[in-house]
């Protein structure tokens, strides 16, 4: 158990993961301070829930960032690219989709290293899996020890010792079940969030994109709906 009153940084985007994950900090006694971005992202109802999300566990402070990734394009999330819909869940994963934002995660990283330096904090939170994920290449154990190794080397606090930092990822060997489940075990309001990656103009979820395919089969798995899920 982690002594109470540490801090730390927690990427929080809305979703089932990035919300379990700040759960989790807390419950191993972290005072969160959580970080969100305005990428130019299609899904940026989902800032609206990470707002509602960081209110509801009473972080102690949540900035939202404005990096305009559609400034470059080159993903189904910041241009004009078809986000898939339809795709059979045995075959997401297998290869990266037009929804992988380059070098995404590594930009949040090193923003979110950038404010724990400044805040004295050596510990971030990232919620990443690999397993029930979408094929993305920034949420893999190699990426993110790599990571952890640089931060350690860019920042003045890790040159001159005052802080080893850890990019923590409680849910990366976790099945979306599994991580939903462990959700529900720490009092998580799924209702609060959003996995969308092209959701309705109301912000409801289309149901049919990867995202969505892999939270309901994870919600389905454990034999429970999806709050976000629309019922006959």
């Amino acid at each position: 158990m982690t002594t109470p009153g540490r801090k730390a940084v927690v990427l929080l985007s809305g979703g089932v993961d990035s919300t379990t994950t700040l759960h989790i900090a807390k419950s191993e006694g972290f005072e969160v301070y959580a970080l969100s971005f305005r990428y130019g992202q299609r899904h940026v109802h989902e800032l609206d829930c990470a707002a509602c999300v960081a209110r509801a566990a009473g972080v102690v402070r949540h900035e939202v960032l404005d990096v305009n990734l559609r400034a470059f394009g080159g993903s189904a999330l910041t241009a004009d690219i078809a986000v898939p819909k339809h795709r059979d869940l045995a075959t997401i994963g297998a290869d990266i989709p037009p929804t992988y934002v380059p070098a995404r995660n590594t930009v949040f990283l090193a923003l979110a290293l950038a404010w724990a330096e400044a805040l004295g904090v050596a510990d971030i939170f990232i919620g990443v899996n690999a397993l029930d994920y979408s094929g993305y290449p920034d949420c893999r154990p190699e990426f993110i020890a790599a990571f952890e190794h640089l931060a350690n080397l860019a920042t003045k606090a890790g040159v001159e010792g005052q802080a080893r930092f850890r990019i923590h990822t409680p849910l990366i060997h976790l099945t979306k079940a599994q991580i939903i489940r462990k959700g529900l075990d720490l009092g998580v309001d799924f209702g609060l969030t959003s996995s969308c990656y092209d959701p309705r103009p109301d912000g409801s979820p289309c149901g049919e994109c990867d995202s969505c395919e892999l939270r309901l089969q994870g919600f389905a798995d454990l034999g429970l709906h999806d709050p976000l899920e629309k019922r006959p």
